[in-house]
């Protein structure tokens, strides 16, 4: 059995609705699980069930009202600021519009250059580093004096994630990454983050309303309704068994 090397216990999560009245609204409900190292967790839910939530949750973006995520064991309520820092960059997340979770006023080279900047990568191996993970990614360098309008939702998914790689993290959210993609492109990238994991040994939370993607890309899969965890079960693909 893989080591867990992410876990929710017990997570629930309000929000104060209303402009007067600050009705709370219970977004989550009491939700446990297990992420094992090296595998694909999968979440499926409906709109509105409170999925995209529980990812921020899970990468520590978004805090619980109660219940507890822990990071190899350790409670992220209980790091250190030091902890908690490695822990964001260990854990990171890949949002579902590719071209809004990037600055619309920076080329793909300064957007990268971003993360070279934050890891302190010495100037003279950057242009190694960014032809590498352009690669790794499956982009061409012509590419890197563009805006993400000028390229394709495709191409933008794949400059996010690249980024992503840089930080080298051992999980990955992966918030609906191939909904706004048209379906070609879908199946490109689903085969390319497999193919990451396998390289990688990446650990993924795979977050999707569409069950046939799910049973694709996850060992293990939760179905989340109005807000409650209501069934877990392993994936019945021959890869995932």
């Amino acid at each position: 059995m893989c080591a867990v090397q992410l876990e929710a216990r017990e997570i629930a999560k309000t929000f104060n609705s209303g402009l007067l009245s600050k009705k709370p609204k219970s977004v989550l409900k009491n939700v446990s699980f297990e992420v094992h190292s090296g595998h694909t967790f999968g979440i499926v839910g409906e709109s509105g069930t409170g999925k995209t939530t529980l990812g921020k949750i899970m990468a520590g973006i978004e805090s619980t009202t109660t219940g507890k995520i822990f990071f190899h064991g350790e409670s992220l309520e209980e790091m250190t600021k030091e902890g908690f820092s490695r822990f964001r960059h260990k854990v990171q997340m890949l949002f579902q519009d590719p071209e809004g979770s990037l600055n619309p006023k920076k080329t793909i080279q300064k957007l990268l250059n971003d993360i070279l900047n934050l890891i302190k990568m010495p100037l003279r191996k950057r242009k190694i580093a960014t032809e590498n993970i352009l690669q790794t990614v499956g982009l061409s360098s012509e590419i890197l004096s563009r805006y993400p309008n000028q390229i394709s939702g495709g191409q933008n998914q794949r400059v996010a994630l690249a980024r992503i790689l840089m930080l080298e993290p051992e999980v990955i959210i992966l918030d609906e990454p191939t909904s706004a993609l048209d379906i070609s492109v879908q199946a490109q990238i689903l085969n390319l983050l497999r193919g990451l994991q396998k390289e990688k040994g990446l650990t993924y939370v795979f977050i999707s309303h569409d069950m046939d993607v799910i049973k694709f890309m996850c060992h293990d899969i939760g179905i989340i309704e109005q807000g409650y965890l209501v069934q877990e079960f392993a994936s019945r693909h021959p890869e995932h068994r």
